[in-house]
C-alpha cells in the first residue's frame, strides 16, 4: 500500500512538473482560452520565447478587462473546429475569417478588413490573375484563399493552373516559392506584406486581389454568452482609443509597425535559446513515455503469452490496432475521442495528459512484442534448473528469467528509444508545443531555415546521448562475454 501512495505521489509530481494537471493558481480564476495559430504572423507568433501578434495584444486586453486569466493555445489549423467544438479553446481569435463562414461560428463585431492577394518571384513573368494559367499555384489549407479559390467566381482561374498546392502554414509556402517547388502564393495581404517587407529585391505582390473579407472572432456555435462579454470589450478599446493604438502599433501608417521592430534575428544560437521550453517539453514526452511504457508493455507481453485464450486474443488484438495504425491517428483518437464518442468536454490541459496516454499505449505494444520475443527465447533447460534449485515461478521469472531477456532485447529497445526521441514530433498533431513545432514557429517569423538547423542539432545529440548510454548498458550486461 505504501509503494502504491509513493508512486502516486510520484505520478501527481511528474504531472504537475509538466503541467499535465492544472495548478491550483488556475483554478481560481475563470479563464479565456483562445486558440490561434503561431505560424501566422503579425496576428499570432513566437518571438523571443513568448507568444506576441496584433491579436493577441487585443485578447490579452479583453481577458483584463473581463477579470479572466488568458490563457493562449496555439492550434493546428487543419483541427481548429474539433478544438472549437470539443471545448479545448474558447474562440479562435487569430485574423480569423468570417467570409463564407457566417453560419459556421457565433461570430463577434468584423473588426478588421482584409484581401487576399498573390505572392510571386521578383523576377516571375506573372503580372496579373491570367498569367497564372498552367503554373504551379499554392495556398494553406483550411484557409479563406483555399475558399476564395474554390468558389464559384474563381472557379476558371484555379482550373487553369497546372497544380493547386495546399501546405500546412505559409511559412512552407515561401519557402516553396523560394526553392521554386511553386510559381505562385496566395495569402491573406497583412501576412503577406510582413513576410517579405525586408525582402522586396525577392518577392512583389500582384496588383490584382482574389477576394476581400473581413476578420472577426468566432465562438462555438451557439456561445453568445462568452461572445457578448468579449464584444462589450471590444466596443470599449474601440471607444476609449485602446484598438486605434494597437492597430497603429502593429501596422503603422505605413503598414509597418511593431511587427517591423520586433521580427527576430536569426542566428544558431539565438535559436537554440528559443527553442528551450520546446526541448524540455520533447524531453518530458521522452521520459514519461519511457517511465510508463516499459512496465506496461511487460504485463501486455504476459497477456500475450498467457493460456487464457480470451485474454490472449484481446491482447493480441490491441498489439495489432496500435502498431498497425499510424501514432498521429492515435494521438487525435486519443484527443478528441472523448469529446466525439462519449460527449464529454475536454479541457486544454487534457493535451499533455493524451500525449502521454497515447505514446504509452503505442510504444508499450512495441515493447510488448520485443519482451516476447526475448522470454520465448529461453530455453526450457533455465526453468527446469530453477525448479530443481527451488524457485516458484515468480522467483523463477524475476530473478532468473528476466535479467538474461533484458540482456537478449537491450539492442532492440535501443532502436524504439531512438525511434521515440524523433517520434516525440507527432505531438504537434495535437498543437503541443513541443520542439518541432516551436521551431516551426520559429522559421515563420524569422522566415529562415535556422530554427530547423537548431532542431536537427538537438535530435542528433539528444540520440548521441541516448545511444551511447544504451551502448554503455550493453556492454555492462556483457558479463558472459
Amino acid at each position: 500500500m505504501k509503494r502504491f501512495m509513493k508512486l502516486s505521489l510520484c505520478l501527481i509530481v511528474a504531472l504537475s512538473c509538466i503541467g499535465l494537471i492544472p495548478s491550483s493558481h488556475a483554478q481560481g480564476k475563470k479563464t479565456l482560452t483562445v486558440g490561434f495559430d503561431q505560424n501566422f504572423p503579425p496576428f499570432g507568433y513566437v518571438n523571443k520565447g513568448k507568444y506576441v501578434g496584433f491579436d493577441i495584444d487585443l485578447a490579452r486586453e479583453a481577458a483584463k478587462r473581463m477579470g479572466y486569466k488568458l490563457k493562449l493555445q496555439p492550434i493546428d489549423w487543419d483541427s481548429k473546429d474539433m478544438e472549437l467544438d470539443s471545448g479545448t479553446i474558447d474562440c479562435i481569435w487569430n485574423g480569423f475569417t468570417m467570409t463564407g463562414r457566417e453560419k459556421q461560428y457565433t461570430w463577434s463585431k468584423p473588426y478588421l478588413n482584409n484581401r487576399q492577394v498573390v505572392v510571386v518571384k521578383k523576377a516571375s513573368d506573372i503580372k496579373s490573375l491570367k498569367d497564372l494559367k498552367g503554373k504551379i499555384v499554392s495556398c494553406q489549407k483550411e484557409s479563406s484563399t483555399e475558399s476564395a479559390l474554390n468558389s464559384a467566381k474563381h472557379k476558371a482561374l484555379t482550373s487553369s493552373f497546372k497544380q493547386l498546392l495546399k501546405v500546412s502554414d505559409y511559412n512552407t509556402g515561401l519557402m516553396d516559392l523560394t526553392s521554386g517547388g511553386v510559381d505562385a502564393l496566395c495569402m491573406d495581404e497583412f501576412v503577406a506584406k510582413f513576410q517579405i517587407k525586408d525582402k522586396t529585391d525577392t518577392y512583389r505582390i500582384l496588383k490584382q486581389t482574389l477576394s476581400s473579407e473581413k476578420y472577426a472572432i468566432g465562438f462555438k456555435k451557439g456561445n453568445t454568452a462568452l461572445r457578448d462579454k468579449v464584444q462589450k470589450q471590444m466596443d470599449a478599446m474601440i471607444k476609449d482609443g485602446t484598438f486605434a493604438s494597437l492597430e497603429k502599433k502593429w501596422f503603422g501608417d505605413s503598414g509597418e509597425g511593431e511587427a517591423e521592430k520586433t521580427a527576430a534575428t536569426s542566428s544558431l544560437l539565438s535559436d537554440l535559446k528559443d527553442l528551450g521550453s520546446g526541448m524540455l517539453t520533447t524531453l518530458q514526452i521522452f521520459i514519461l513515455t519511457l517511465l510508463f511504457s516499459l512496465p506496461l508493455g511487460l504485463v501486455i507481453a504476459l497477456g500475450r503469452m498467457s493460456k487464457n485464450g480470451l485474454l490472449r486474443n484481446i491482447v493480441k488484438v490491441y498489439i495489432s490496432i496500435m502498431r498497425g495504425t499510424p501514432l498521429m491517428l492515435q494521438l487525435l483518437v486519443v484527443y478528441f475521442g472523448p469529446y466525439y464518442m462519449f460527449g464529454v468536454d475536454v479541457t486544454s490541459a487534457y493535451r499533455g495528459i493524451a500525449v502521454i496516454i497515447a505514446f504509452v499505449l503505442n510504444y508499450a505494444a512495441y515493447f510488448a512484442e520485443i519482451y516476447r520475443s526475448g522470454i520465448a527465447s529461453m530455453p526450457k533447460g533455465q526453468y527446469e534448473a530453477a525448479r530443481v534449485l527451488g524457485y516458484n515461478s515468480v522467483q523463477t521469472f524475476f530473478i532468473i528469467i528476466m535479467p538474461q531477456v533484458w540482456k537478449r532485447i537491450l539492442p532492440s529497445i535501443t532502436n524504439e528509444v531512438i525511434t521515440l526521441v524523433k517520434d516525440t514530433s507527432l505531438a504537434f498533431s495535437i498543437a503541443y508545443a513541443e520542439m518541432f513545432t516551436q521551431a516551426k514557429a520559429l522559421a515563420a517569423n524569422e522566415r529562415s531555415m535556422m530554427p530547423f538547423v537548431a532542431a536537427a542539432i538537438f535530435y542528433y545529440v539528444f540520440n548521441f546521448i541516448v545511444a551511447a548510454l544504451m551502448d554503455y548498458c550493453e556492454k555492462r550486461m556483457s558479463y558472459y562475454d
